[in-house]
């Protein structure tokens, strides 16, 4: 079986899609990975073909095989340590070091892979807060983090992660300081869908959609 660009971005979003806990369909790779049906129909087959995923007859969910699910592990694998050197070896912004690591990670040889790991380690978060591998929603739950949405007034926490794919997320959870490792206080929640946060300095204010995506402790 020869291993793509193109195979290894869908098999990888479909464990990404998993652990965020949607029901993963044609469909939502077509909105994941911003591509045509047609494109989403031909990549299925080639991916079928080669034993990577399963496609339900009744109601088209998509599931990795083991073939599939390894190819991911180590695509997710690489990109997290990639995340990792580009911030504690370069110095590179936590906020751009996502879309950095999705050009890098296809370049990888297991060499440099292993090398890698002797210099990083396995035990660290990714910038974003994130390990190794991907962590459903029920998981996190089970670690005591939740939604920062979920939160009520007056509630202290401590970011723990947030949704890596959105730049323009990170860009504005960073000038805000909602960082991962940053202590933050609920001040309201407001009338327009907004929560007012007290964070370092002058309170902020940020979405109820944007909260969703960043999970505390």
């Amino acid at each position: 079986m020869k291993i793509t660009i193109s195979k290894e971005n869908y098999l990888k979003a479909i464990a990404e899609a998993e652990a965020e806990g949607e029901f993963v369909i044609a469909a939502t790779l077509a909105r994941w990975l911003n591509v045509s049906a047609p494109a989403v129909t031909m990549a299925l087959r080639r991916l079928k073909r080669d034993e990577c995923i399963t496609v339900a007859t009744k109601d088209g969910q998509i599931q990795l095989t083991p073939t599939g699910r390894a190819i991911a592990d180590r695509l997710l694998r690489r990109h997290h340590l990639i995340e990792r050197m580009l911030t504690e070896v370069f110095g590179m912004a936590w906020y751009r070091v996502h879309d950095e690591a999705e050009q890098l990670e296809h370049a990888v040889s297991e060499e440099f892979e292993r090398l890698l790991l002797a210099k990083l380690g396995t035990e660290a978060f990714c910038p974003h807060g994130n390990g190794e591998g991907v962590e459903s929603p029920a998981r996190r739950r089970e670690r005591g983090w939740k939604p920062l949405d979920e939160l009520q007034p007056g509630s202290t926490a401590r970011v723990k992660t947030v949704y890596e794919r959105d730049r323009q997320l990170l860009e504005y959870l960073d000038s805000l300081g909602l960082r991962p490792g940053a202590g933050f206080t609920v001040v309201s929640r407001n009338y327009d869908d907004t929560l007012t946060l007290q964070v370092d300095g002058p309170p902020v204010h940020l979405g109820l959609s944007a909260a969703q995506k960043v999970w505390v402790d």
